[in-house]
């Protein structure tokens, strides 16, 4: 993977988590009436409102888009990989379960199954290493990255 394609990927990722995660975090009661917003409403189809949970949810995706906004600034590629696999184990874990605990109408599926595996798509491929060796410059000297 090329540092522009990741850096892509990390900006995509970065959105992901600051739009759920302000969302959830500032506004928990709009974001289980309202989220995802356009006229669909796929949380509180899973149940009663629990503050406490959203507004966890909503630090988690914070702390994704923070790791994911690091790693698209830094000059290695190993910050965007840790973020990558830090998306990756939450991506397919939240994607399984949505799988497993299917609610709502056809639009509803649909957008739950293609956003979430989107999520941990763009984790997945943000683990993988760079093509060529990662190299730094600091004012007259090249380093390779480790």
């Amino acid at each position: 993977m090329n540092t522009t394609y990741r850096r892509w990927l990390l900006a995509v990722s970065a959105l992901i988590g600051l739009y759920v995660g302000v969302w959830a975090q500032f506004f928990p009661h709009a974001f289980y009436t309202s989220f995802p917003g356009f006229g669909l409403t796929w949380i509180s189809l899973d149940g009663a409102e629990n503050e406490h949970l959203i507004r966890d949810v909503g630090s988690l995706y914070l702390a994704l888009a923070a790791i994911s906004i690091a790693g698209f600034f830094s000059r290695r590629s190993t910050v965007g990989r840790v973020a990558g696999l830090a998306w990756a184990v939450f991506g397919v874990l939240h994607f399984a379960y949505h799988i497993g605990h299917i609610v709502g109408g056809p639009v509803d599926i649909i957008g739950t199954v293609v956003s979430l595996g989107i999520s941990a798509v763009l984790g997945i491929l943000l683990v993988f290493p760079t093509r060529s060796p990662d190299v730094v410059t600091t004012d007259s000297t090249v380093a390779e990255r480790r």
